[in-house]
């Protein structure tokens, strides 16, 4: 199994998290026989070096017959060359939250997309916190540019406001521009597109900047190694949209929580979002191995719409190749997140 997963970068600090959690789930697979019949061994494969690399590394392990299926969290750069070169040879399960659009032949997404996500956050930021003038900030590449033009037209649709825009290089430690533009621009809330270390940097920034008592922030992407990052003090008011937190009460969560808690201890890497969507991966491409008798990209494409199961996030149900799942609204709290309301 390639697990392509970021050990470096902006997205370096959800890696042993994400490295982890994989190991309580190929523990739980191969207890239970494997796949077809074959034990399920973890290749590690760093996501956080340029997208090119990945996929060159990645398609010569396929090529050789080394990997047999790929899965893991990883920006959607990464994705985008991983896709030619693994696309109806194996399956591949993305698992990160992404753009939306995906549609190549074997190709499955367990993530949340922004219909299903931002849409309805915005919604609730609107009615609940009163948020009319949204200011967005993102890294510089698909997701965050293609979830903006997204945004664009939900706002519109909630009577809503874009008043501004910054992307910033992944990367990112200087933020003082724009919360200048964010400052002078008299949005309400911003909305974080950014990922791993550089929303670390932006939060404390944006606390140094004495905004956050006057300004909200909203973002698909964040959990606890972010928090314990950007410290309990720059966190003020900051709402996260996910399908996941570690505080979920779903019986799955809780025996994932289990599980997880029993094989790497109370030193282990936090269990967070970007983490369990590698659990929630492997769990997909089990439910499809199982029901198609096969791993081949092409039959599992063919009954993918026929697979469902129970995650720690809840039903799950592949459509089109994407996995349709339950969204909640959190607010952090110190270093935690505290539901306040399923989407």
């Amino acid at each position: 199994m390639g697990v392509v997963i970021p050990l470096r970068g902006s997205a370096g600090i959800f890696g042993p998290s994400c490295e982890a959690v994989t190991e309580t789930a190929l523990a739980r697979i191969n207890a239970e026989g494997g796949l077809l019949g074959r034990r399920v061994r973890p290749v590690v494969i760093d996501g956080g070096r340029p997208a090119s690399e990945v996929a060159a590394d990645v398609g010569a392990l396929v090529g050789a017959g080394r990997i047999h299926a790929v899965t893991g969290w990883h920006i959607s750069r990464v994705r985008q060359h991983l896709v030619p070169v693994v696309g109806g040879h194996v399956p591949y399960v993305y698992t990160s939250l992404y753009e939306g659009g995906e549609s190549a032949t074997g190709v499955f997404c367990s993530g949340e997309t922004p219909p299903d996500q931002v849409a309805p956050a915005m919604r609730w930021m609107r009615d609940e916190q009163g948020a009319r003038d949204l200011f967005v900030v993102g890294d510089d590449y698909v997701w965050p540019r293609s979830t903006a033009r997204s945004c664009r037209g939900y706002a519109h649709d909630l009577g809503m406001r874009v008043v501004g825009e910054a992307f910033v290089e992944l990367g990112t430690e200087d933020f003082d521009g724009v919360l200048e533009r964010v400052r002078a621009s008299g949005a309400d809330t911003v909305l974080m597109l950014l990922v791993g270390q550089d929303a670390v940097a932006f939060n404390r920034a944006f606390a140094e900047a004495d905004l956050q008592s006057r300004v909200r922030r909203l973002t698909p992407l964040m959990e606890e190694n972010m928090l314990l990052g950007s410290g309990a003090d720059s966190t003020e008011d900051l709402f996260v949209a996910a399908a996941y937190f570690r505080s979920l009460p779903t019986e799955s969560a809780l025996e994932l929580s289990g599980a997880y808690a029993a094989m790497h201890g109370p030193e282990a890497p936090p269990l967070n979002n970007m983490a369990e969507s590698c659990y929630e991966g492997l769990m997909a491409l089990e439910a499809l191995v199982r029901r198609a008798g096969t791993a081949r990209p092409e039959r599992l494409s063919r009954v993918a719409d026929s697979v469902g199961y129970d995650g720690p996030r809840g039903p799950m149900r592949l459509r089109s190749g994407h996995i349709h799942q339950r969204v909640y609204m959190a607010r952090a709290d110190g270093l935690g997140f505290e539901i306040l309301a399923r989407l």
